[in-house]
């Protein structure tokens, strides 16, 4: 199939902030036209949808997923996790290097876009590891990695936890205009912690991890591009003070961006109740105010991008004391829905949390999608935001199961899925109807 017509859709463009109601034409992977009103006619043969009046965005772009190919397919596999992107309406996932082996090297790269060409059904970007091993001493070849394919550097969970190191994959980044993405976390601090550090951690008998853990790092990070002048984003941050912290550097013009996990903006501290494994997360998730300083910061464009934070894991890491258990949550599939939550709250407006969602990433990365325009590439998401269900952690595509929100209520979902103008997911009636 080369043509589709999604008609009767309400078209929303995060690149210009328009909303209307119109159809889109898709033909050879592109969007070929788009009309507000009536729909623009179409080509013989061309399959028409009724969208219904649904929200037509631009697919969305996860910045940040663990997959376990290659070394840990047990865990996940480009395949499932791509399956679950597409149910999710993310279109391009960003894959980390915390692989076996790691991704530092250019084969490494090679063999992750070809198992994806042959087995996703999404676009699969692989950020390459900012150390070899990722073992924070001596750093990859950026140069050759970014030839082979790497989009962005990163040592995934681990922080560079050495300054002087930092300071020269910085430098040796700027001049690449390669992009290095930091897990703000300081491991020293973090220690033998395992939740936010509070009142909550003490009456549940838990080592606490103090907001320090990421300030610390994030704080001496945009000190050390400020005096190398490189890109650098501040993968997730969860606590207030981190938002003055980015805050202050944009408004020093520095080129620090960040973005923040949606596990951070729709749950807290509280929804561990007692001992879920499933909310052990890392950055932890933190006390009522933080979240809503998050929120906030969304809201007015601080943080820039939401992402997943992906990160499948086995039973047997899960099932556990929760001071045993591994960090990390499912989330790709459930990165709409949960977002959403926002939206039916009022704490933030559509257009800005689908902006965080593809258009923001995009650019961040420097891709041409992200955009509903005439000659952008054809991946898109129809979004139901009414849509109720109750999310059973069975019929995810993942090959884990570990979502923290099992059970849990959600409004609003993927109906319609395309990549490069293929449909890569649909509800049945959509199916048919393609």
């Amino acid at each position: 199939m080369t043509s589709i017509l999604l008609a009767n859709a309400t078209l929303l463009d995060p690149a210009t902030g328009r909303e209307t109601r119109g159809a889109v034409l898709v033909q050879d992977g592109r969007i070929a036209d788009i009309a507000e009103g009536a729909a623009p006619g179409a080509p013989a043969g061309a399959a028409r949808i009724d969208c219904r009046g649904r929200i037509l965005t631009p697919g969305l772009i996860d910045m940040r997923a663990f997959v376990g190919e290659p070394g840990a397919e047990h865990r996940e596999t480009l395949a499932s996790a791509s399956a679950a992107a597409a149910a999710g309406g993310v279109t391009t996932l960003v894959c980390m290097p915390d692989t076996n082996p790691v991704i530092d090297g250019p084969a490494i790269v090679d063999f992750v876009l070809r198992r994806a060409r042959d087995t996703a059904c999404v676009h699969v970007l692989p950020a390459a590891a900012i150390t070899k091993g990722l073992a924070g001493k001596e750093m990859t070849e950026f140069g050759l990695l970014q030839e082979a394919g790497a989009v962005a550097f990163t040592d995934g969970l681990h922080a560079v936890a050495n300054a002087q190191v930092m300071r020269r994959a910085l430098t040796y980044a700027r001049d690449f205009d390669a992009l290095l993405m930091q897990h703000v976390e300081d491991a020293d601090l973090v220690a033998e912690g395992v939740m936010n550090e509070g009142e909550l951690a003490s009456r549940l008998g838990l080592m606490g991890i103090p907001r320090e853990a990421e300030t610390v790092m994030l704080e001496r990070d945009i000190r050390l591009v400020r005096l190398t002048g490189a890109r650098y984003h501040a993968a997730m941050i969860s606590t207030a003070d981190s938002v003055e912290i980015v805050r202050r550097a944009k408004q020093d013009g520095l080129p620090v961006t960040c973005g923040v996990s949606v596990n951070n903006l729709v749950l807290n501290e509280n929804d561990i109740g007692h001992y879920r494994t499933f909310c052990r997360l890392s950055p932890p998730l933190r006390d009522e105010a933080d979240r809503h300083a998050m929120v906030r910061a969304l809201d007015e464009g601080v943080i820039d991008v939401v992402v997943s934070d992906h990160n499948p894991q086995d039973v047997e890491t899960k099932r556990l004391p929760f001071a045993e258990a591994a960090d990390g949550a499912l989330g790709i599939e459930t990165l709409l829905g949960a977002s959403l939550r926002l939206v039916h709250t009022g704490d933030l407006a559509l257009n800005k949390l689908i902006a965080a969602l593809t258009v923001n990433p995009a650019r961040i990365l420097g891709r041409e999608a992200g955009r509903l325009a005439v000659g952008a590439p054809a991946d898109l998401v129809l979004i139901d935001p009414d849509l109720p269900y109750v999310l059973d952690k069975r019929r995810l595509k993942s090959r884990s199961k570990n979502s923290p929100f099992d059970e849990a209520r959600l409004q609003g979902a993927a109906v319609l899925t395309l990549v490069s103008g293929q449909i890569v997911h649909a509800i049945d009636d959509l199916a048919a109807a393609a």
